[in-house]
Formats: structure tokens, C-alpha cells, sequence
């Protein structure tokens, strides 16, 4: 008598079905908005780049001339300039003080949660009440900044905002502030997922604090330093909203960075196949330097 092979029942292939039928409703919708709204986007932007397009009359080819004209353009040349300031200015002391402050608050202390919270509050704030806010706060003659400036005894304080010298240190001042929270509680889930045990042993083996802390908690943190600073270095070269609200661009073309060289050119001067270009080599930059930070974790 021959061995007959097991008949999947209807049932069983009806219940698959449904299971990849309900699994496609919830991811369905993410992957439709993700391929309108970005996907395709993406893909006419790297096109664009190489035409001329003033959303009105029919785009016509123009070649590589969007990336030679970017050697000439000296507002170009500007706004790169102020991203490297920004980027250097900002991410390291921002990873460095949110490292003393995990570290500070991963303690049992009083209050705790609240000092927490306080840390990270500003991350959550409206971008525009924390530009307006420090706005004021940087005000050349009426803020409490140069204020107290003048009270400790400098009698020419900076002009911050409104003076190109100090517009951009300003605004890194403003984003350090900001962001230190955020990367703070990425600093504590690191933290707290590096085993006790090591540190006991450290202890016992006459480690004191200092070296508990180079040998034990900072290579415990390098995946999430690794992870912070690409997080990081991505933020700072897409920086865009705090520039627009505190400065628009100036004073001048001081705290002119590249994303604001990019909507001033598509959205303002309507030139969206430059913008485009500028936008691509925006985007081979990023790629550059994340891929020479993943080689450099690799290596280590």
C-alpha cells in the first residue's frame, strides 16, 4: 500500500491567507505613503538635478552645469562653510555633555525623574517658542544674557543674533541646549544595559572611579556612541528650522547653511534643478561621512 502525502486542510490554508492578508493592512499603508511621499520624490530629485526647472515651463536637460556652476557660487561655498562650523560645533560638546549628564543622573539621588524630565523637556518644546524665547534672551542691549555679561564686568558684550560674528555660535548655543536631552536618555539606556557584575569586578580588582569609567563604562557605550554620533552628524548637516525661525539666513549670509541654501534656491528663487544638485551632493557628503564612520567603528 503506498504512503499518500498529508492534504493541507482548506481550513489551515484559509487561516494563512487571512494572517498575510491582516499582516499586508498594517504594514500595506506605511509602504504606500513611504513610496508617494518620499520614494518617488527622492528619485525626481536625483533627476532634477541634472535639469533646469522653475516649476512653470517644461524642464530641460542641462547636464553637469548645476554641479559646475556650485564651484563659482560663492554663496554655495558659504553655506558649506557654516555646516562644517555647525556640525563641529555642535556634535561633539553635545555628546560630551550628554554623557556627564547620563552619567551624573544614572546615580540614586533625590529628585531624580524630575532632573530628568528638566533635561529633557526642551528636546519636546516648540521649536518656535525656544527660537523666540532665546531670541530675546539674546537680545544685544535688553537681554538678561548681555545683562549679566555687563554685571560681571564686560563692558562690550557680543551682539549674538545680530551680528554675523556671533549669529551662528548663538544658534549652536541654542542646539546644544536643545539636544542634549534627547541624546542624554540614549546615554542612560546604554547605561543601564552595561552589566554590574563588570563594575564589581573592576572594584575588587582596585579600580577606582576614573578607571571604571575608561575601561568599563566607555567601551560598554561605544555601540551607542557609535549610534549618537552618526544620529548626530546626520542632524547637524540637515539643520534647517532653528536657522529659518532665529536668523533666516543672516545676518548676512552668516548662519547660511546648506539645507537653507537649498530652499532659498527651489522655494524662493525658483531654480529647483540647482536646489536639486545642491541637495544630491548634500546627500554624497552624509554618505561619505557615514560611511567612513561605520569604517571607523569596524575597525576599532
Amino acid at each position: 500500500m503506498q504512503a499518500t502525502k498529508p492534504i493541507k486542510s482548506v481550513s489551515a490554508r484559509q487561516r494563512r491567507r487571512k494572517n498575510l492578508f491582516t499582516a499586508w493592512t498594517f504594514i500595506g499603508p506605511n509602504f504606500i505613503g513611504f513610496f508617494i511621499f518620499t520614494m518617488i520624490p527622492v528619485v525626481f530629485s536625483f533627476v532634477l538635478a541634472f535639469m533646469n526647472w522653475d516649476s512653470f515651463n517644461t524642464p530641460t536637460w542641462a547636464g553637469f552645469t548645476n554641479f559646475t556652476r556650485m564651484f563659482g557660487d560663492e554663496t554655495f561655498k558659504i553655506s558649506f562653510m557654516n555646516t562644517i562650523y555647525y556640525t563641529i560645533g555642535t556634535v561633539p560638546i553635545t555628546m560630551v555633555l550628554s554623557l556627564f549628564f547620563a552619567i551624573l543622573l544614572n546615580q540614586k539621588i533625590r529628585g531624580m525623574a524630575f532632573f530628568r524630565t528638566t533635561i529633557f523637556f526642551p528636546y519636546i518644546t516648540s521649536l518656535v517658542a525656544i527660537a523666540v524665547v532665546w531670541n530675546m534672551l539674546f537680545h544685544p542691549t535688553l537681554g538678561p544674557i548681555n545683562q549679566f555679561l555687563h554685571f560681571i564686568g564686560i563692558t562690550n558684550p557680543p551682539g549674538w543674533t545680530s551680528t554675523s560674528q556671533w549669529a551662528l555660535p548663538a544658534i549652536i548655543i541654542v542646539s546644544i541646549w536643545r539636544n542634549v536631552g534627547y541624546y542624554m536618555i540614549l546615554y542612560l539606556a546604554g547605561l543601564q544595559a552595561i552589566p554590574p557584575e563588570l563594575y564589581e569586578a573592576a572594584e575588587i580588582d582596585g579600580a577606582n572611579k576614573w578607571l571604571q569609567f575608561w575601561n568599563v563604562t566607555l567601551p560598554g557605550l561605544r555601540p551607542t556612541t557609535f549610534f549618537i554620533s552618526i544620529i548626530a552628524t546626520i542632524n547637524s548637516f540637515k539643520v534647517f528650522d532653528l536657522i529659518q525661525v532665529m536668523t533666516n539666513g543672516g545676518p548676512g549670509r552668516s548662519t547660511n547653511v546648506l539645507v537653507f541654501d537649498i530652499y532659498n534656491e527651489a522655494f524662493v528663487n525658483f531654480r529647483f534643478g540647482y536646489a536639486s544638485a545642491i541637495a544630491l551632493v548634500l546627500f554624497a557628503i552624509v554618505l561619505g561621512i557615514t560611511i567612513i564612520q561605520f569604517q571607523f567603528q569596524k575597525k576599532n
